[in-house]
């Protein structure tokens, strides 16, 4: 029951706020302030001019909310910015944290934008709204001002007026008055002639006269006064204080209109910045753990195995002759790599003391080096990746496999667009010139020649990476067997032997070993203890001839002819060397059927520079 009572007296109660709100609407939409408030002109010009200045300050605030939207925009991107994933930390892309940390830049970006889109929003709808409004108000308030003032002044004049033709008919009777009494003095005074009294008659009839009219005149300037005051104040001044009104409502609406519109614009970034929200978090939740630590695995995984353990030896057991023999051996060794490497960039050679070597070696030698030179990529790696290990050298591999399957993709595409040109420009000469496609056409097979050699070439080296065992032991294992009983004999030709205390057959670095003496850049490849037709030499041997030995500069081949480059050309595979277009070299060795003449052009600071290149891409002239 008092459940029941409550609820009936809260409607009650709301009804009647209703109502009275109702009632509040009504009767202020028919009071006006040219009824209400026609004696407060100047309150009213006072709170239409406060009102204006706060729609300005409204502006400038909106103004200084746009400053640090955009300020807080640039500094976001700002931030992005100097966040982006350096060119050298690409490679870590691939883990989710990374990625998550991509996608997070890339949501605040979007963030900075939302900001940027608010700030223009701000600037172009409400700032020149409510800029636009102000200059407006601001000139229908002067205009209602002004429009009142002369109303006033016209009202004061007449009054004035009014009061003007008061003060000259007050005057005036009272000279009448004045007039008439000396009139009735002079007319009972017995002494004064009949003309005397004549003349104060004529002067008591002169002011009489002068009064009446000073009267109507009083009266008629009261008419016109009471006439002007009325409509003044009924009809003139409300009329403009009405439009005083109708200014401040404006006013007061846009201000609504505006704080509404300026949370508009707020809230319709609001989805898009949710959104954001929602790819951060998906960024962060896509991080795994698991997932980073196998691709750390797969990165640096290099195939090989533990190093097993290191065998006892019983120095009793063993003859002293063949450990003495040992350490000679790797002395002499490790002596011959570091002290028989030579330069690639100048080009020079070890030989012995009577130069037995004649051109042919000395040829071999300068291909070697420009082959190494050039088998470098840009990062310093080599071009087959054999200086990584076995997974590792496969997977790059691979990966450059599948780059250069794409682009041999994109290549055909363009060349097959070109030729359906070619074939429409032959149909239709009015389309087009077909031999403007012709150089065109021919770079774009010149340019799919190569990169189907770079393909093969590729090829090649992973199904040789792929045969290739995995060592069963890392280097430093190798290392720590040959610290412990090998001895290797070196031959001129770059072979070794390997010998161990046991007889068995144990890994060692030989095989590395053989493959840098057979490098241009090592002495070993060309030994120069090595006579000319011998098999090989024993370390004795070239521990005596490494005293013996001094620089001599390659003699250089005779050119067979010159040519000239009809196309540019980048070096970029094993051997070869970069021309532009138009460039005369000079031909040392012609096409063997490769698709490949090497040539030779002069190089101020290396005297000659020697490489390989597409024999379809220059014209020979050779010598009679």
């Amino acid at each position: 029951m008092l459940a029941l009572l409550a609820s009936g007296s809260s409607r009650s109660s709301s009804s009647n706020k209703l109502a009275e709100s109702e009632n509040a609407a009504q009767n202020s939409s028919n009071m006006s302030w040219g009824t209400e408030l026609w004696d407060q002109n100047e309150n009213l010009a006072i709170h239409t001019n406060r009102g204006i200045d706060a729609l300005d300050k409204y502006a400038n605030f909106l103004r200084d909310r746009v400053a640090i939207e955009t300020e807080y925009a640039g500094k976001l991107r700002r931030l992005v910015k100097n966040y982006q994933p350096k060119k050298k930390e690409e490679e870590d892309n691939e883990f989710t944290s990374m990625q998550a940390f991509r996608n997070l830049l890339k949501e605040v970006g979007d963030l900075a934008g939302q900001r940027e889109v608010v700030s223009e929003s701000l600037q172009l709808q409400i700032i020149a709204g409510v800029t636009l409004l102000s200059k407006t108000l601001r000139e229908e308030r002067k205009k209602c001002l002004s429009d009142g003032a002369t109303l006033q002044q016209n009202l004061t004049t007449q009054l004035s007026s009014l009061d003007r033709a008061k003060r000259n008919y007050e005057k005036a009777y009272r000279d009448s008055e004045k007039a008439v009494d000396s009139y009735k003095r002079a007319d009972m005074d017995l002494n004064l002639s009949r003309a005397e009294v004549e003349r104060y008659k004529n002067v008591m009839t002169s002011k009489i006269q002068q009064s009446d009219d000073a009267k109507n005149e009083y009266a008629n300037q009261l008419q016109k006064t009471n006439n002007l005051q009325q409509q003044h104040f009924s009809m003139l001044l409300p009329a403009v204080l009405n439009r005083l009104q109708e200014l401040d409502e404006k006013r007061t609406r846009g201000f609504r209109e505006f704080i509404v519109g300026a949370a508009d614009v707020e809230s319709s970034v609001a989805p898009i910045i949710a959104r954001c929200m929602e790819g951060i978090v998906k960024a962060g939740e896509s991080i795994n753990e698991k997932e980073d630590t196998f691709k750390v695995i797969e990165r640096y995984q290099s195939g090989f195995t533990p190093p097993r353990d290191i065998p006892f030896e019983d120095l009793s057991k063993c003859d002293p002759d063949s450990v003495q023999d040992s350490h000679y051996s790797n002395s002499t060794s490790n002596h011959l790599t570091m002290r028989g490497t030579i330069s690639a960039n100048k080009l020079k050679k070890r030989v012995g003391i009577f130069n037995l070597f004649g051109s042919n070696k000395q040829r071999q030698i300068i291909e070697a080096c420009i082959t190494m030179k050039n088998s470098l990529t840009a990062d310093g790696q080599k071009e087959d990746f054999s200086d990584l290990p076995p997974n590792q050298r496969r997977k790059k591999l691979q990966g450059k496999i599948a780059e250069l399957t794409q682009n041999i993709a994109q290549e055909t595409k363009a060349r097959d667009g070109l030729m359906k040109m070619k074939i429409v420009y032959e149909a239709n000469s009015s389309l087009g010139n077909p031999m403007t496609v012709e150089g065109q056409l021919n770079e774009s097979e010149h340019k799919l020649e190569k990169l189907k050699v770079d393909l093969k070439k590729y090829q090649g080296f992973l199904e040789k990476a792929s045969q290739v065992p995995v060592a069963t032991s890392s280097p430093q294992a190798s290392r720590n067997q040959l610290q412990n009983g090998h001895r290797t004999s070196r031959h001129s030709n770059g072979s070794a032997d390997d010998h161990h205390d046991d007889g068995d057959d144990q890994p060692d670095d030989a095989g590395s070993l053989s493959s840098s003496s057979a490098s241009p850049e090592s002495g070993l490849g060309t030994s120069h203890t090595s006579l000319p037709g011998s098999g090989q030499g024993s370390a004795n041997e070239n521990a005596i001839g490494e005293d013996t030995y001094y620089e001599t500069e390659v003699e250089t081949l005779n050119p067979l002819g010159t040519c000239r480059a009809l196309y540019p050309f980048e070096a970029s595979s094993e051997g070869s060397i970069p021309m532009n277009e138009g460039e005369e070299l000079q031909v040392i060795e012609i096409d063997q059927g490769d698709g490949w003449t090497r040539v030779r052009r002069a190089n101020n600071s290396n005297g000659w520079d020697e490489g390989f290149v597409p024999t379809s891409y220059i014209e020979c002239t050779l010598y009679a």
